[in-house]
């Protein structure tokens, strides 16, 4: 099983779409499907997803700052390709979803 923790505009494909509340979608999953399998699974397409956060730690952003942001980020998960995208998903994995209109803050 995975989990999926929706943020912002995102959290309209989750149960619980409130932003007061959790918003995670946990999926059983069959073998390594890819971030891209999981995405379609759960019906988000990969451009409205701006940036993605591997078991906390970043796997891929939009945004211009990300060398400066300082988050420790899932880099030795991608796979040769660089695509995001194409990463392998593990059970007991967690993907943190924000939507790409939705900037990421240092704090």
């Amino acid at each position: 099983m995975i989990e999926i923790h929706l943020y912002g505009s995102l959290r309209r494909y989750g149960e619980q779409p409130r932003a007061d509340r959790p918003s995670v979608l946990r999926l059983s999953i069959e073998g390594t499907p890819t971030v891209a399998q999981v995405l379609q699974q759960v019906g988000i397409a990969p451009t409205e997803v701006g940036h993605v956060f591997l078991n906390g730690r970043l796997l891929n952003t939009g945004s211009t700052m990300a060398p400066w942001l300082g988050y420790q980020t899932a880099q030795a998960r991608l796979p040769t390709s660089g695509d995001y995208l194409e990463t392998p998903m593990h059970s007991g994995d967690r993907l943190g979803l924000f939507p790409a209109d939705m900037p990421i803050l240092v704090i």
